[in-house]
């Protein structure tokens, strides 16, 4: 079966003028928040009265997410619902335009507008008429995506949505939504290679996308570890995790050396968890909810993401992507439960539990980053069940060893609207990861503080003075089935958030 393009939305702000941008037939995109319909003044009075009807018959609110077709207009609206209430909240701002993209996917639109008096309410605590732009185009793309490559017959169904009038005709503010067109086409690319199964993508396969990227913008550069370069590394690790498949590991390092960067910057270190398929190995998981478990990649894809974003936005710092990729499998040669492994920094570690593989590969993935002596790490990964427990799907957990890194995230979730919620790493915490036989083991005291205890584990692989955080995605990463404002499948969830902290360019 030949892949194809899936689908997505192309959002772009039209320049003045272009009449021919807001096409006839175009469905009209307003935002409601607390039951105000912005924009509404642009509509004839017609049809301003009859959505007036509408809205006291339906009491269409604007929660975020919530979507609606009010009936009686002379040409079709989609209601796109923003929050309901109190201040303004870029996750709900994202989520409600992202529902706005879906609902146009799902009524097979050809394309769509949005006029630039949408702006002329803004929430309290609002930012800039640039940024909610580029937040606006950021959903618009990302909700109409799915994934489509491999459905026979089904081709890819692009919606043009022009941004016309008012703000739009303001330099800044189209090319806010240019860069929100791009972030969001970068990360529907990055989609796409996530949600492929295995059997289309395992560590090779990762590896030779990974070299494909590095040709899609200057600046972008590719080295791949095969197994034997591993071995000579004495990544026993990340070996060991892969020994269970007959499909070997890798480790894959993607740089962006910017052409102008500032004299004696130091890369930023990003690691992303890229176990092709999990299936817990000898400690095999339930049966119930396997066949997600290549989802377990997603961070792996998502830092390469926010390198090759950086690298297209033209971004002033140097970024270094470092991806382990292997299958966690139980066949005859797999690592068993007891078994002591030696990590590439040395250490040894008691495996307790072969389903907490995805420590162990970013322990070794970490020690390569550090010997960079970059200015930051930051890894994410699809980690832990216990963050889903904490956290539901509603936020990334975070942790790390420097308050000013940590703050310099928040301040990037803030902005993208991707939430993170940090979580303590008090030395208490490291207690019971004190090996018996080895120097560590790879799990924390039953079912107490999964997630920290992850963390806590692979700080000890990051050298004293590197500033590091830990982003753990397992709620965030994957919806099983679609929702309102997203397709099933992978949400990249960490990407965005990564390139918004590099492009802020907070010195961490």
């Amino acid at each position: 079966m030949s892949e194809k393009k899936s689908a997505m939305s192309a959002v772009r702000a039209a320049c003045p003028g272009n009449a021919g941008a807001a096409a006839a037939g175009a469905v009209r995109i307003l935002p409601v928040r607390a039951g105000a319909v912005w924009g509404a003044e642009a509509l004839s009075e017609a049809d301003a009265a009859a959505l007036s009807a509408w809205l006291r018959k339906h009491e269409f609110k604007g929660e975020a997410g919530d979507t609606a077709w009010p009936q009686g207009m002379s040409s079709p609206v989609l209601l796109a619902g923003v929050g309901a209430s109190g201040a303004f909240d870029a996750a709900r701002w994202l989520r409600g335009w992202a529902a706005a993209g879906k609902a146009l996917a799902d009524a097979k639109a050809d394309a769509g507008r949005v006029e630039g008096s949408v702006f002329d309410r803004l929430p309290d605590g609002a930012p800039s008429r640039e940024a909610l732009a580029r937040l606006m185009a950021e959903g618009l793309g990302m909700g109409a995506y799915r994934f489509a490559k491999l459905r026979s017959g089904e081709g890819a169904a692009a919606i043009a949505v022009a941004c016309t009038g008012g703000d739009f005709e303001e330099p800044a503010v189209r090319r806010a939504v240019e860069r929100g067109a791009l972030a969001a086409d970068t990360v529907n690319e990055m989609r796409d290679a996530a949600n492929l199964p295995a059997n289309r993508f395992g560590p090779a396969e990762l590896a030779d996308f990974a070299r494909k990227l590095a040709a899609s913008a200057p600046g972008l550069s590719c080295k791949v570890y095969d197994e034997k370069a591993l071995r000579r590394e004495k990544a026993g690790a990340l070996l060991a995790v892969g020994q269970g498949s007959d499909r070997t590991p890798c480790l894959v390092r993607l740089e962006y050396k910017p052409a102008k960067a500032a004299k004696g910057a130091r890369p930023v270190a990003l690691v992303g968890k890229a176990i092709l398929f999990d299936a817990g190995g000898i400690c095999l998981k339930p049966a119930k909810g396997m066949e997600w478990m290549q989802y377990d990649k997603c961070g792996g894809m998502a830092v390469l993401a926010a390198v090759v974003l950086a690298a297209r936005l033209k971004l002033p710092r140097p970024v270094v992507a470092w991806v382990p990729a292997a299958e966690n499998l139980p066949g005859g040669g797999a690592q068993r439960p007891g078994d002591i492994v030696t990590a590439r920094n040395g250490k040894t570690v008691e495996v307790l539990n072969t389903d907490a593989e995805g420590r162990l590969i970013l322990s070794d993935a970490l020690d390569f980053a550090a010997e960079e002596k970059p200015a930051a790490i930051v890894d994410v990964a699809t980690l832990t069940g216990a963050v889903v427990v904490a956290l539901g799907h509603e936020a990334s957990g975070v942790m790390g060893s420097d308050d000013a890194l940590l703050a310099a995230l928040d301040a990037a979730s803030a902005a993208c609207g991707e939430r993170i919620w940090r979580f303590p790493m008090w030395e208490e915490y490291a207690k019971p990861l004190k090996g018996t036989f080895g120097d560590l083991r790879n799990m924390g005291a039953p079912g107490a503080a999964g997630t920290i205890a992850a963390g806590m584990f692979l700080k000890q692989f990051v050298p004293d003075g590197i500033p590091w955080a830990h982003l753990d995605i397992a709620g965030t990463a994957w919806n099983e089935s679609a929702v309102a404002w997203g397709a099933a499948g992978a949400t990249l969830a960490g990407a965005r958030l990564l390139a918004a902290w590099l492009e802020a360019g907070e010195e961490n």
